[in-house]
């Protein structure tokens, strides 16, 4: 593009002001429109981005001359909003999850693929270097063939808005909020192998849920076997009884060694990443490490060099929503727990 890209911004919470800050931040873009319902939200986004337009309507964000929309609308909007914008002509970056099922987000990539518009979700713990490390390690084959990984991620607290209680308007409950990181972090690092089976247990409030349940999970564990002969292991929750604010982590298991990524003394945001030899360990990289707006700071760039649609990323995106389904019951299969 001659001209930076003119990038409006819809839903600006605290993640939708990080992702412009990080936006901002890269000189690729520059912020013309602001949209939310919120007086305070607006204000404090305002401040960032003085001499863009503020909006309260997203259909009048849309009629702007815009080259791209960054959604971070409550789940329920994400595949709407996507599409709508796709259909305008304007790329997109969305929170995750880019839509409640499989069928809403096939439906925004075949948008993007029709328009040729770059598509971006926020799934940003790939951008953590301890995960970037990890990768690589795997993909030049220096851990020997990887034939499982475990990955958890434990929130002591649990969301504070109501929407994510309501399956209508978030998709799902823990799995949907934090499995959805760990579903993209084990494909991506493993360079996306085909899925064989996916198995689950659900739980709320202690109890075990039926298949497709109407309930909001609370514990959920899952198990994906893939096409390599590979199993993954997921557990996510929200309240949990950890001790600590999180528990995250992403280990993998290599015939030739293994590699883990860790949270640091419960934090959300600090993370150690170790390589092992059999008893022995060596550090990969650890804290500070400031990861969390790279992902939008990505697509930026991105955008002002002139990417359009990545059919492959389109692809993967649905293959981790088609997991998802899976583990919520959406579509029959074996028990592999």
């Amino acid at each position: 593009m001659s001209r930076r890209p003119r990038i409006g911004f819809v839903g600006i919470g605290w993640i939708g002001r990080s992702r412009l800050e990080a936006m901002l931040a890269t000189g690729a873009i520059e912020v013309a429109a602001l949209c939310d319902a919120s007086e305070e939200a607006l204000a404090a986004a305002s401040a960032l981005a003085p001499d863009a337009q503020v909006l309260g309507r997203y259909d009048a964000l849309l009629d702007l001359d815009l080259d791209g929309v960054v959604v971070a609308t409550p789940s329920a909007g994400h595949a709407a909003q996507a599409q709508a914008a796709l259909e305008r002509g304007l790329a997109v970056f969305c929170q995750k999850p880019l839509g409640r099922d499989e069928a809403e987000v096939r439906a925004v990539v075949a948008a993007a693929g029709r328009a040729d518009r770059l598509l971006g979700v926020d799934l940003s713990y790939r951008f953590t270097d301890g995960m970037v490390r990890i990768r690589d390690l795997v993909r030049s084959g220096e851990l020997g063939q990887v034939f499982a990984a475990d990955l958890v991620f434990h929130n002591a607290y649990g969301p504070d808005k109501a929407w994510f209680y309501e399956r209508a308007l978030s998709g799902g409950g823990c799995v949907a909020d934090l499995g959805i990181h760990l579903i993209d972090l084990a494909l991506w690092t493993l360079d996306y192998p085909e899925v064989a089976a996916v198995s689950a247990r659900l739980y709320a409030g202690g109890a075990l849920l039926p298949a497709r349940p109407e309930r909001i999970e609370d514990y959920a564990l899952a198990s994906i076997v893939l096409e390599t002969g590979a199993s993954l292991r997921l557990v996510c929750s929200w309240r949990a009884q950890a001790g600590r604010d999180a528990v995250i982590a992403a280990e993998f298991h290599g015939t030739a060694g293994g590699a883990a990524m860790r949270n640091v003394d419960g934090s959300f945001y600090d993370f150690a990443a170790e390589r092992f030899r059999g008893t022995a360990r060596e550090p990969l990289c650890g804290p500070p490490d400031a990861w969390g707006g790279r992902a939008a700071a990505d697509w930026a760039r991105r955008l002002a060099a002139g990417e359009r649609f990545d059919a492959a990323e389109g692809e993967r995106l649905v293959a981790v929503a088609s997991v998802l389904d899976s583990i919520y019951g959406q579509r029959p299969g074996p028990v592999h727990l």
